[in-house]
């Protein structure tokens, strides 16, 4: 088993897909969250994707967020603002492909993942994918991320998963706020309606598509600035007595 993780990339028929795994239900370490940001630049600059596809392995956990090991290493500012910045990164890479990015969701997300899951462009879920925004319980808060979850489901929303930050939400809530446009009840069902929307956008006119995309990400042209400052934020908190005490809680739960 590979400790680091990994993200795989593979082309067919100008789909472009995007896997990552980590061995802790899919967490993101920065070195992860760094792969994963090139790899979604490199399919939006590569003229054969003409889709993307973004999925993790395995059948339980999308992403469980950031690593809860690497977030207590953290021992100073700026390597605290650098990791924050991997989701920004992320987010960022995904706002700036010229490509409609569909997200494949088989199981639950937790913080950074439920970012991931909002950034896309188009989010097909399982009906076992719950959502949860615990940044605030263990000291911090979804700055990061907010942006991103803020803009598909709205302030209202945003702020009640953000504020819970302990309670699940299920996937049937996620969907009637905007966060999924599709849930399924099998895998099966759900790779199907991953795969034949792929294939239809992948026959679609690329220029159409990218210029689609701007219309719908138009007012966010500030957060390759905007996410970073929010990294700093996040950078500073997780520093702080409260919450290397609440992560430590917390990995002694898991």
């Amino acid at each position: 088993m590979n400790e680091a993780g990994k993200v795989i990339c593979k082309l067919e028929l100008g789909i472009g897909t995007i896997s990552f795994y980590h061995p802790h239900s899919n967490s993101l370490p920065g070195d992860l969250l760094r792969k994963l940001a090139e790899a979604i630049t490199n399919f939006g600059n590569n003229p054969a994707v003409k889709v993307i596809v973004l999925r993790s392995e395995g059948e339980q956990t999308f992403c469980a967020g950031a690593s809860f090991d690497e977030l207590i290493s953290l021992k100073d500012f700026e390597t605290g603002k650098k990791f924050f910045s991997g989701f920004a990164h992320v987010i960022n890479a995904i706002r700036m492909a010229p490509k409609f990015v569909i997200a494949r969701v088989q199981g639950k997300a937790v913080g950074g993942g439920v970012g991931v899951a909002c950034a896309a462009d188009y989010t097909i879920a399982m009906d076992t994918a719950a959502v949860k925004l615990s940044e605030l319980a263990v000291g911090i808060g979804p700055f990061v991320v907010g942006p991103a979850v803020e803009r598909k489901i709205g302030k209202a929303a945003f702020t009640s998963l953000a504020i819970n930050a302990t309670t699940w939400r299920d996937a049937n809530w996620a969907k009637n706020v905007g966060m999924y446009a599709d849930v399924h009840a099998t895998i099966a069902n759900l790779d199907e309606a991953v795969n034949s929307l792929a294939q239809k956008l992948a026959a679609s006119n690329p220029d159409a598509m990218a210029e689609l995309k701007k219309v719908a990400w138009k007012g966010t042209e500030n957060w390759d600035t905007l996410l970073i400052e929010r990294a700093g934020i996040s950078g500073q908190l997780v520093l702080s007595e409260f919450t290397i005490n609440a992560i430590q809680q917390f990995k002694k739960k898991s």
